[in-house]
C-alpha cells in the first residue's frame, strides 16, 4: 500500500480506538492525557519503518531507532485495536442482555472500567510478548515416524530454524545465539527453510555472518522465502553460498549416512543415504519465472534405489504437489504460528498447517513456528522454536 493511505488508514484506526476509549475513561480517571498522548505517538511512528525501507542507507543509526519505535508502536496498536473491538462487542452484547433480561446494567461504570482495562491487557500483552520475542528461542524436539526407515536412519537429527528475519530489530548479536545453541545440539544436519533476512546483502552481510559458524555432520542447506525475493535473492542466494551454506534451488543433494566402501550391492550402498531436496519459495515464480517452485523437479536425477525422502519448502502450500511427488517428509516454516494472538486464527485462510507436524497423506509435515519473528518485537501464544527432529522407525 502507498505511503499516504496507509498514514491516514492508520489515523482514522487511532482515532477510533481514541474515541470509543478516551470519553469512557476521562470518567473513571484524570490520567486520560497519558493514552491520549500514547495514541498520538504510536499513530505518529507506525508508518516509520516503511518510509525506512523507501530511504534506506541515509542516517542509519537514526532510522534504525526509530523504525524500532514504530514497530514496537504496531505491536502494542495490534493489542490495542483488537481488545477495543472486543471491548465493543462485549458491551453490545450486555446491553442486548440487560434489554431482553429485564436486568438493571451500570452502563458508564461498566464503560470506564473496560476502557481502563484494554489498554493495560494491550500494554501487558505487549511486554510479555517482547520479552518472547527477543528471548533466544527454545529447542523443541520432534520424533517423525517414517515408514520402513532404514535402520542406518534411525535417530538421524535435523536442526531446522525457519523465518529468522534479520532486519532492523534482528541482528548479529540474536543470530549469534541462535548460531551458539544449534551447534550445541550436534545435528546430523541443518535446514534453514527460508525467510532468513528483511534487507539487502550491502545492509545486512555483516549481520548475517555468523550463520558460517553452523557446525553439522552434514553441513547447512537452505531455501528461499518470500522476504528473500523482497530483498534480492539472488544476491543472498550468492552471498549464502559465500558462507559455506548449501542453497537447493528446485534440486536435490544425496547424503550417505555411513561409510559403504565394503558395499557388496547398490542396494546395500543406498539403503543408508538420504536425499535431501530443497524448492525454491511457492510465490518465486512471481519473481523469477526461473524460479518457480516445483517439488518434482526438485527429485530430478535421484537415485530410485534411496527410498527416503526430505523436502525443505518454506510455505506449507507445496505439500499437496510433495506428497505427490512421493516425498516422506517435508519441513516448512512462513506461518510463525500466527506470531501472536488473534493473527493465528487467519493463518488457515492462506495455509494449510498452522504448526506443529501433521499427516498428508503418505508424507509427514513438520510447519515451524519460526526461529525470529517479523515485524513487531512480539510474541504472544506462539513461542519461536529452534526444531531438532528426529527420524524413528514407524510402528505398526
Amino acid at each position: 500500500m502507498p505511503l499516504r493511505p496507509l498514514t491516514l488508514l492508520i489515523t482514522l484506526l487511532h482515532a477510533y480506538i481514541g474515541l470509543r476509549l478516551l470519553p469512557a475513561l476521562a470518567v473513571l480517571t484524570g490520567a486520560w492525557p497519558l493514552l491520549l498522548a500514547a495514541l498520538v505517538l504510536s499513530a505518529a511512528t507506525m508508518p516509520l519503518p516503511f518510509v525506512g525501507a523507501r530511504g534506506a542507507g541515509r542516517r542509519a543509526p537514526l532510522s534504525d531507532g526509530w523504525k524500532w519505535l514504530g514497530l514496537l508502536s504496531m505491536g502494542w496498536f495490534s493489542s490495542m485495536f483488537v481488545l477495543t473491538l472486543v471491548r465493543d462487542l462485549g458491551l453490545l452484547l450486555t446491553w442486548i442482555v440487560a434489554a431482553f433480561g429485564g436486568w438493571a446494567f451500570d452502563g458508564p461504570r461498566t464503560q470506564a472500567w473496560s476502557a481502563a482495562a484494554v489498554p493495560f491487557m494491550a500494554t501487558l500483552v505487549s511486554l510479555i510478548g517482547f520479552f518472547n520475542a527477543r528471548r533466544t528461542a527454545s529447542v523443541v524436539r520432534v520424533d517423525v515416524p517414517i515408514r520402513d526407515l532404514p535402520a542406518s536412519l534411525e535417530g538421524f537429527t535435523i536442526a531446522q530454524l525457519s523465518d529468522i528475519h534479520v532486519g532492523t530489530t534482528i541482528r548479529r548479536g540474536y543470530l549469534q545465539r541462535i548460531v551458539n545453541a544449534v551447534n550445541r545440539l550436534g545435528a546430523d544436519m541443518v535446514a534453514i527453510t527460508g525467510d532468513l533476512v528483511d534487507g539487502t546483502v550491502a545492509e545486512l552481510r555483516d549481520h548475517v555472518a555468523p550463520l558460517g559458524s553452523l557446525r553439522a555432520r552434514h553441513g547447512t542447506f537452505v531455501v528461499t522465502g518470500n522476504h528473500e525475493y523482497y530483498a534480492g535473492a539472488h544476491a543472498w542466494i550468492d552471498e549464502l553460498r559465500r558462507l559455506g551454506l548449501r542453497v537447493l534451488l528446485n534440486e536435490h543433494v544425496v547424503l550417505q549416512t555411513r561409510n559403504v566402501k565394503g558395499a557388496q550391492t547398490d542396494e546395500e550402498a543406498f539403503d543408508s543415504a538420504l536425499v535431501v531436496a530443497g524448492v525454491t519459495d511457492y510465490t518465486a515464480g512471481h519473481f523469477d519465472a526461473a524460479h518457480a517452485s516445483d517439488p518434482l523437479r526438485a527429485l530430478h536425477g535421484a537415485p530410485p534405489l534411496v527410498r527416503t525422502r526430505l523436502l525443505l519448502a518454506h510455505q506449507p502450500r507445496s505439500a499437496p504437489a510433495a506428497a505427490e511427488a512421493g516425498y516422506q517428509l517435508q519441513l516448512s516454516g512462513h506461518t510463525h504460528g500466527g506470531q501472536f494472538f488473534p493473527w493465528n486464527l487467519f493463518v488457515p485462510l492462506q495455509q494449510p498447517f498452522t504448526a506443529g507436524l501433521h499427516r498428508l497423506r503418505e508424507m509427514w509435515i513438520y510447519t515451524s513456528r519460526g526461529t525470529g519473528y517479523w515485524g513487531p518485537p512480539k510474541r504472544f501464544g506462539a513461542p519461536s522454536e529452534i526444531t531438532l527432529l528426529r527420524l524413528v522407525p514407524e510402528r505398526p
